[in-house]
């Protein structure tokens, strides 16, 4: 099922109104092979921006969040990446973070909210919340990319690299083990 919210485009540079039908749409899971790069035991994939402290600041905050080691955290730049979104233009693979789950689910941008939440301890209600509200959700997550930039420097610089060497520690101990 797919439905149009009239949302930004694949691109975070990309007004709230533009027509690019990725990222305006919110879609049901997409199935998604996985070749081979299964970790310990069966994880939810976080696909990240590694070039964006924001992403990696948060993302890290989720890590933190994940108590039970849930989420393995993947960089878009990684070939492993290429892989897992190998169904998708190079742009949209890198216009949001993407949530793959065990059985190969995939959910972007915002539509990965509620998965994601479901999988952290408390995370129930505010999942419940955002997938209530889907349009919503996305825009919310859409002004968030497209201004990432500027909210990046609200993050003082030791917090985001202390951030990026969690994401990292857990995203090397995750392929030791793989």
């Amino acid at each position: 099922m797919t439905r149009t919210i009239g949302g930004s485009a694949g691109s975070p540079k990309d007004s709230a109104h533009s027509e690019t039908p990725f990222a305006s749409t919110i879609r049901s899971p997409t199935l998604v092979p996985l070749p081979g790069i299964i970790f310990r035991p069966v994880q939810t994939i976080v696909l990240y921006d590694a070039e964006c402290g924001l992403c990696k600041w948060l993302l890290a905050g989720l890590l933190r969040w994940d108590r039970e080691g849930r989420l393995t955290p993947i960089a878009l730049q990684r070939p492993e990446a290429d892989r897992l979104l190998a169904d998708l233009a190079g742009d949209d693979r890198m216009a949001s973070w993407h949530l793959i789950s065990p059985g190969g689910e995939r959910h972007t941008a915002g539509a990965a909210l509620p998965p994601l939440l479901r999988l952290l301890p408390g995370g129930r209600v505010p999942a419940a919340a955002f997938a209530r509200f889907p349009g919503l959700t996305e825009r919310g997550y859409r002004w968030v990319a497209e201004h990432r930039s500027e909210l990046s420097k609200l993050v003082p610089s030791r917090a985001k690299r202390h951030a990026s060497e969690s994401v990292q520690r857990r995203e090397q101990a995750a392929s030791e083990h793989g």
